[in-house]
């Protein structure tokens, strides 16, 4: 985003540019998404921070996941058909997990985020909450997509790693969510996996120790 601002501020500063107002109408516009997108870097890096600093400290406050992804949903699908596409369903006698509520809300966002945007339109984004052994519980996150080569699958948690950079640039992807994502995950002392079928789609599932 800097070169990108640096390489607009240097052409409006060209007098001759004062003289085409739709360019530099144009050039501005352009100039505020890079700007956006910058500041959702920098939001996104400090995130890592604050998630790293507190890496040793494993969360121990009882926390029901039902609640938090139906908050998640809402705020995710504002209209109608949107909320249409978001399946919820939660297992009976699902237990509360040992979860920080800011850094597991991040998580949903990101997750249930990916799989609205890499889903195919109108087809559903399943959500699943259920027991799971060894004492977890497990999130799924499931869009029917165009799915991910498997050759991309190990490195989908790298900073600023992009299956199809250009596509995730124009949704507004700064290729630090599944980043994000690991690293909520391994404060929690739970599971990240991710699979993906091209041409069928991707889950996501996260496996969160029991409270």
């Amino acid at each position: 985003p800097i070169a990108s601002l640096l390489g607009y501020l240097e052409t409006l500063a060209d007098p001759e540019t004062e003289k085409d107002a739709p360019t530099r109408a144009r050039f501005l516009q352009i100039m505020l998404g890079e700007a956006k997108r910058m500041q959702r870097l920098v939001d996104g890096l400090i995130s890592l921070s604050r998630i790293e600093a507190d890496k040793y400290s494993a969360p121990r406050t009882p926390l029901a996941l039902a609640p938090l992804v139906e908050e998640v949903r809402c705020s995710l699908a504002a209209r109608p058909e949107e909320q249409a596409r978001l399946q919820f369903d939660v297992a009976p006698d699902t237990p509360l997990v040992a979860g920080d509520r800011a850094q597991l809300s991040q998580l949903l966002h990101n997750i249930v985020g990916n799989a609205i945007k890499y889903g195919r339109p109108g087809t559903p984004v399943r959500i699943r909450i259920e027991p799971a052994a060894h004492h977890m519980v497990r999130l799924a996150v499931s869009d029917e997509g165009e799915g991910i080569p498997p050759e991309h699958l190990p490195r989908l948690t790298e900073r600023f790693y992009r299956v199809d950079p250009g596509r995730s640039r124009s949704m507004g992807g700064t290729g630090l969510g599944l980043s994000i994502v690991k690293h909520i995950v391994e404060r929690h002392r739970g599971r990240l996996d991710i699979k993906s079928s091209v041409g069928a789609g991707t889950t996501v599932s996260v496996l969160l120790p029991v409270a």
